[in-house]
Parts: C-alpha cells; sequence; structure tokens
C-alpha cells in the first residue's frame, strides 16, 4: 500500500482530537466515512490502489473513540446526531467545500445524516452498503439467519438467549456462516480487514450497534429515514453487493426515493464489496464521482 500523505489531527467538540490523512492530489476531494461505528479507515486502505492513479483526492478520517482518535471513556458521546456534528467540524478544518461525501456501512447511515442537514458543502453523495433503517436491516438479517442449516441457527439462538455473546464455538458459527458469506468472501480477510477488526473500539461498536453485525440492541437500533431521503438533492451513488447484509431490494428502493440517485448492485460482492468485488466497484464508484464532477464543471 502507498504511504504517501500528511497526518493531522482535528480537535472536535472543543477537547478531544481525531486523526485525519490525505491521499493523493486532484479536483475531485473525497471524505470518507468508515464503518463500525468504531471501526477504522485500515480498511479502506484498499482506496491507495484506485483513487490517486485516477486523479482522486481522498482524506481518512478515523472517528473519535476509534483507534487512532482520542478515546475518551463517556458513552454519552456514542449519538448518531454528535457524530453527524464532528463530521461537519472535520470538513470545516479541512477546508472542503463541493466535496464528495463517501460513507461504507455504518458510515453511509452517517453520510445520510449528514447530506439531510449540510448537502449545501456536497458536490455529491455514495452510500455504500447501507440501507435506509435499521428496521430493514434486521429484516435482511433474518432472511440470512434463515438461510443456514436450522441446527446451527438454533445453537445461535441459544447463545444469544443466555446473552453468551462472547462464547467461542458462537463466534466460529458467525464466522462461518454468516461473516465469511456476507461481511466478506474472501477467506482469510485481507491483511486490512483483519487489522482494522483487531483495532475495533468495542466500547463505541456495543454501545451503538450492540455485540455483533446480527444482533442489533444498540442507540441506534430506531433509525429510521426512509421518509427523508427525498429531501437528499445532491448527486447520489448508492452501492451494495449481492451478497451483502443489507439487502438489494432496500437498496433500490432507496434508489427510487432520491432524486436521481444511481444504484450499483456489486453481483461477487458482500457487505464489504470493496474487497470481493474490487474491479466493478472501483469501475462504479471513480465512473460515478467522474460524471458527478464533469457535470458540476
Amino acid at each position: 500500500m502507498a504511504q504517501w500523505g500528511r497526518s493531522r489531527t482535528i480537535a472536535v467538540d472543543g477537547r478531544y482530537n481525531v486523526w485525519t490523512r490525505r491521499v493523493g492530489d486532484g479536483e475531485i476531494k473525497v471524505l470518507l466515512l468508515h464503518g463500525g461505528p468504531g471501526c477504522t479507515h485500515e480498511y479502506l486502505e484498499v482506496f491507495e490502489r484506485h483513487f490517486p492513479d485516477a486523479g482522486i483526492e481522498f482524506y481518512y478520517y478515523d472517528q473519535l473513540g476509534s483507534y487512532y482518535s482520542d478515546q475518551p471513556d463517556d458513552p454519552s458521546l456514542w449519538t448518531v446526531d454528535r457524530f453527524r456534528e464532528e463530521v461537519e467540524q472535520v470538513r470545516q478544518a479541512l477546508g472542503l467545500e463541493h466535496f464528495y461525501l463517501y460513507g461504507q456501512s455504518w458510515g453511509g447511515m452517517l453520510s445520510i445524516e449528514y447530506a439531510l442537514k449540510y448537502q449545501a458543502h456536497l458536490a455529491a453523495l455514495v452510500i455504500s452498503n447501507m440501507t435506509a433503517s435499521i428496521a430493514a436491516y434486521e429484516a435482511g438479517l433474518k432472511k440470512l439467519r434463515a438461510a443456514i442449516p436450522e441446527d446451527v441457527e438454533q445453537q445461535l439462538g441459544r447463545y444469544e438467549a443466555a446473552g453468551d455473546y462472547d462464547n467461542p464455538r458462537y463466534n466460529e458459527i458467525l464466522i462461518e456462516h454468516l461473516y465469511n458469506k456476507h461481511l466478506c468472501r474472501i477467506v482469510p480477510w485481507p491483511e486490512p480487514m483483519a487489522r482494522m477488526f483487531a483495532h475495533l473500539a468495542t466500547p463505541v461498536y456495543n454501545t451503538m450497534q450492540g455485540p455483533n453485525e446480527f444482533v442489533i440492541t444498540g442507540n441506534f437500533r430506531h433509525w429510521d429515514r426512509w421518509d427523508d431521503l427525498g429531501r437528499i438533492a445532491v448527486p447520489t451513488l448508492l452501492m451494495v453487493g449481492r451478497h451483502d447484509t443489507m439487502q438489494p431490494a432496500d437498496i433500490e428502493e432507496m434508489g427510487r426515493r432520491i432524486p436521481g440517485a444511481r444504484v450499483a448492485i456489486l453481483e461477487n460482492g458482500s457487505h464489504c464489496a470493496l474487497w470481493d468485488d474490487e474491479e466493478a466497484y472501483f469501475d462504479a464508484l471513480i465512473g460515478f464521482l467522474r460524471e458527478a464532477h464533469a457535470g458540476r464543471s
């Protein structure tokens, strides 16, 4: 992976610092919002294989609580609204205006929230691997779980009923039957992804999401923006893997609700289609950014 760029920390909320890094140089400037909550920029390092050579400048940014940024012990900080305002503080500090916002998974949720309040600053929006409500996400997860062997699903249910989420056998089942099929289909996982998971900020993740990707008990479990999507007026690309934890049909419905949106379904991809359907993913993404930028110019 390329190691060029300039790192800097940015003050947020008047008392904390978050880590950012610029990579590449170009008229198209993209701010990346990582997933999680509580993940890091590390699994997004695959962008270095594609964006710089395409003349696209991009910015890594580790959200507060994540491994490379400050990690305050204050659960009251881990809310959707506070993270949305943090993104705006980062934008201002980086001097980004009419920029391109990319969000993957939780970052996609955050990008929706940002666009609904601050889209005057956006040139275009990319929502990757994220549906418009947690209820839709949970409905999709039920379909995925219904497809695994009944006895395996019953084992998962027993561990979950007991709250035994740290049981090694429970996690082995999750990885074999769900994560390796719907989170990332490259086994073993690419090193940047494995590194990111080793650095996962579990206090942030557990507070907002829950114990894992397939059990949502955190404070964003009632999040729903279906009825607000029509207010997004900037060019928007929606991306989803055919084997995603998000349902492609939901993403297509989002495309119908956001005026002029484009939907890219990555036929070989999962939730991390940027890795397991990499070429198709970046062809669609770079093509959209170039077209959006040409239209703006």
